[in-house]
């Protein structure tokens, strides 16, 4: 994350945790509700953790698919402790509510008949959501602008946050973790102009730092992924016809006795982040 959202987040929560007098004065419950919004593997589901390790909550996963009617939704709410996170991962795809942008009128596609709307925003925010002290609901979505504004409100939603692609910032944070360098490589100038001309995730990157143990190698290889997803995107803009002879490297990006993955390989290690975003 950048710095300032990471601050901001964790100022958010810190206020949170202090303020069981403050709740009970004002008479709302004492919750707070979060949305992490943005594309598969920025990070949502990793922040939900660090979110429960920073404050020493439990964990409650709700899969919305296995619950069959608004009144078992309303149990589950009744067995969840106290000092817990409550997340419902990919909202959007989750269970299907119904749009309430199309008229009454007009022709409505099928919606699921086990958990209605009312259901869920009372669940989130009505008077079974006040059984209970110190809660987190977190959801998460790669597509905000799916969700009813209902959900989005102060009082469900209260803080959203939106994962990004990586940034030069978010780099060298993952730089640090993984392959423990601390100080400007000679190579972060080079990333630093990619990551602001590519779109790639941490995910991704991360991927490509934990290939080897070798950081010059990670760093290496990591160039060229990004100057490969560069080359793609420009042949998709341009309309022109990738061809698999076009995939090349720089000649100073070859080393001898070190061996690179081919790239071929490289473009499958997203399979099993995509199972579980679609889970």
């Amino acid at each position: 994350m950048e710095p300032a959202a990471k601050k901001a987040l964790m100022d958010d929560l810190d206020l949170f945790v202090k303020r069981r007098e403050y709740f009970k004065r004002v008479g709302r419950a004492w919750k707070r509700g979060y949305l992490l919004y943005g594309p598969p593997g920025t990070g949502k589901s990793s922040l939900v953790a660090a979110v429960a390790n920073y404050l020493k909550f439990d964990i409650y996963d709700l899969q919305l698919s296995n619950v069959n009617s608004d009144f078992m939704l309303r149990n589950v709410l009744m067995g969840i402790k106290n000092r817990s996170v409550l997340v419902i991962e990919d909202i959007d795809c989750s269970i299907a509510l119904p749009d309430r942008s199309i008229p009454a009128n007009s022709a409505r596609p099928k919606q699921d008949p086990k958990i209605t709307l009312s259901g869920l925003l009372n669940f989130i925010d009505g008077m079974w959501s006040s059984c209970g002290d110190e809660r987190i609901i977190i959801f998460t979505t790669n597509h905000k602008d799916r969700l009813d504004p209902a959900l989005l409100r102060p009082g469900r939603m209260d803080m959203h946050i939106h994962m990004s692609y990586l940034t030069m910032n978010g780099f060298k944070t993952l730089a640090s973790t993984y392959l423990e360098i601390n100080h400007q490589h000679w190579r972060f100038r080079e990333i630093e102009e990619l990551l602001g001309s590519v779109e790639a995730t941490p995910a991704e990157v991360a991927e490509e730092l934990m290939r080897t143990c070798d950081a010059d190698a990670c760093l290496r290889g990591l160039v060229n992924f990004l100057k490969d997803k560069k080359r793609k995107r420009t042949i998709v803009e341009s309309g022109e016809d990738a061809s698999p002879g076009a995939e090349t490297t720089d000649g100073d990006d070859t080393t001898p006795g070190v061996e690179l993955i081919p790239k071929a390989k490289k473009i499958k290690t997203n399979g099993l982040q995509d199972v579980f975003c679609h889970k």
